[in-house]
């Protein structure tokens, strides 16, 4: 069984059916991104390869957990032995905070606007890290945009500022304003992700209404400058109606300046529920693409302390998924 074929088939899925022993210790639970509102997710295992999948009745592909974390998959004819692994918050291994459940913007792709969640405050923040640091080894924030761009970035500072006395990296992923990079650089930020979402600025334009493409990529380039290479991210959803040729420019516009690309299936839900998932073809296409442009920007995956790219359950990730 080769695992990058595997996790394709099991992405273009994007879900299973969890039967068998009681499993709730791992089921993540999102607050943020596609996942947000929904029922969990689950992280199947098979040695140090990972695939998250959403939780769904209708799934054709099963999990059946066995007790203590072992489980088999079955999919497609096949029985593989792995494990499910006990999230954090919202993913294993990391304390992964959705700061504001909530959002002025539509974009087409996400929940997060219709779910009416609410801003944590700091102490419930800092009692959520606390409740996982033995088995954490770094800290990721995002946050939807309680009132303004600004406003929310000044939150996001505090919460930094009130988690750093844990010692672990932090990553941090929110919508920019021109000066997002420096401050949380001055913060003691270790890495970013600026979300670009889509490849093309048509795409972004229908899919994210009041929202400037434009500035995103101003602001990745700035953090180029300040954080270094491995160090900034942009996730780049594939299946808004990109063709190939476009996602790989925009692949290589990222790679050659610097920025990691985090290429995410899409989850359809929002305004593109029952749009298709990309097929598991066109993700093993794409990720040859990633993988060469990668290595010809001189940037390795694996060297990413945080965030999507550290954690590699809902991508193929070049250099983790061989």
């Amino acid at each position: 069984m080769q695992w990058r074929d595997l996790k394709a088939r099991l992405l273009a899925a994007g879900s299973a059916r969890v039967t068998g022993e009681p499993a709730e210790q791992y089921i993540a639970r999102s607050t943020a991104g596609p996942g947000a509102g929904g029922s969990g997710a689950v992280f199947f295992s098979i040695e140090n390869h990972r695939v998250k999948l959403a939780i769904s009745p209708l799934s054709p592909v099963e999990i059946t957990h066995l007790g203590n974390g072992a489980a088999e998959l079955f999919f497609e004819g096949q029985r593989i032995s792995g494990n499910l692994l006990e999230p954090g918050f919202h993913c294993p291994d990391q304390a992964f905070i959705t700061v504001t459940g909530s959002c002025v913007f539509s974009c087409r792709y996400c929940s997060v606007p219709h779910t009416g969640g609410k801003r944590k405050t700091l102490k419930e923040i800092f009692r959520m890290v606390k409740s996982v640091r033995n088995r954490i080894h770094a800290i990721s924030v995002t946050s939807g945009v309680l009132s303004d761009i600004e406003e929310e970035e000044s939150y996001v500072l505090e919460v930094i500022q009130c988690l750093s006395s844990f010692n672990l990296p932090i990553g941090v992923s929110i919508y920019p304003a021109p000066m997002t990079p420096d401050r949380l650089k001055e913060y003691g930020v270790a890495e970013v992700k600026f979300n670009l979402e889509a490849a093309t600025p048509e795409i972004f334009s229908a899919m994210c209404p009041g929202l400037d493409y434009g500035t995103l990529w101003n602001v990745l380039e700035r953090s180029v400058q300040l954080f270094g290479k491995n160090r900034v991210f942009s996730n780049i959803i594939v299946g808004l109606g990109e063709t190939d040729e476009e996602l790989e420019t925009c692949i290589r516009k990222l790679t050659t300046r610097g920025v990691i690309p985090v290429l995410r299936p899409l989850s359809p839900v929002a305004g593109l529920a029952g749009t298709s998932r990309p097929s598991a073809e066109r993700l093993k296409k794409i990720f040859e693409i990633h993988k060469q442009a990668l290595s010809e920007g001189g940037l390795d995956p694996s060297k990413a302390m945080t965030m999507c790219t550290n954690c590699q359950g809902c991508d193929l990730v070049p250099g983790r998924d061989e």
